[in-house]
Order: structure tokens, then sequence, then C-alpha cells
């Protein structure tokens, strides 16, 4: 046994004494570390779209999130972190300070997120609401792909997607004029 061991030692011994073998090493050695503390810190990489304030550019942040066993709750922290607003105060928040989330709910791959009344108001007078609720829907569904649907409501009244989806698409005919 004691032979054995002094083969493996003696042949490590040559392998590290090379400059390159050490400097390897090292990488690798550092490498299972960071994948380990990875592993066990618990975080995913989420993102979150927000608008510039000066052109209304898109602009799209990275967020380390702590990751559950829970699907619901996962996706109620990324909606949390989506009102709590961008991370740059050069961005404009989608939803006015204040919006909370009164009620969540994950059923089945649907969504259900009620926002309170605050998020009907323009953010500052300059942000579309819709266009806030449509990039809040998009982020959802993005960074959580086994979503089949998502329905927000505000202040317990549902946001009709569908209508306002097909408004967007659409693009406007200024060729014909209204009788």
């Amino acid at each position: 046994m004691n032979e054995i061991l002094r083969n493996i030692l003696s042949a490590l011994g040559r392998f590290l004494s090379k400059t390159k073998n050490r400097r390897l090493m090292y990488l690798v050695v550092i490498s299972l570390i960071a994948l380990g503390e990875f592993l066990l810190s618990g975080l995913v990489r989420r993102t979150f779209v927000f608008y510039s304030s000066l052109e209304g550019k898109t602009v799209v942040e990275d967020r380390m999130i702590s990751r559950s066993r829970d699907r619901e709750t996962d996706i109620r922290r990324y909606v949390d972190e989506v009102l709590l607003g961008p991370s740059f105060p050069e961005l404009d928040p989608l939803f006015p300070r204040g919006t909370k989330l009164n009620s969540f709910m994950y059923r089945e791959t649907v969504v259900y997120a009620d926002l309170t009344e605050s998020a009907a108001l323009p953010v500052e007078g300059r942000w579309d609401v819709f266009r806030s609720l449509i990039t809040l829907n998009e982020g959802i569904r993005r960074n959580f792909p086994f979503v089949g649907d998502v329905r927000l409501f505000i202040g317990g009244n549902e946001v009709f997607f569908n209508e306002f989806y097909g408004i967007s698409t659409k693009p406007a005919d200024n060729s014909k004029t209204s009788p």
C-alpha cells in the first residue's frame, strides 16, 4: 500500500514539476471551485427589459435572482423585481413607483398576476401602459419557457392582451378614407 502511494506521489511530483502543468492544474482547481460556488449559491440569471429615459430604446438588464424549488415562487420573484424597476437611473421603470403585486398564482402553465391600480397609470407621462404590460408578459414568457399563458390583472380587472396584440401587430392603413 505504501509503495502504491509512493508511486502516485512520485508521478504527481514529476507532472507538477513543469510550469505548464502546474498552471493547468491551477486553472482546473479554480474552475472546480467556481462551479461548486455556482451550484451551491442557488442563483439564476434572469433578463429584464426596460426603456431608456431619453430615446425610449430597449435596454436589457441581467440580474441574478435566488432560485427556489417552486416554479410559482420563481416567477413571483421575477415579477417583484420588475416592479422594483431598473437598476440604472437613466432607465424608466415599467410601472409607477409604488406599484405592488396584489395576488399571484401559477396553475397548470398559466400565470395569474394582479397588480395594484397604480399600474394603470403611465410612468411620468412617458410610456404607454399597454407597452409596459406587454413587456412584462414577454419577460415572463422569455425567462420561464414552461409558462403557456400569462393573465395580467389591474385592480382585479383583466387586461385583454388578445385585443391589443391584434392592434399592435397590424400596420396602419392610411390609404383608405373613412366615410
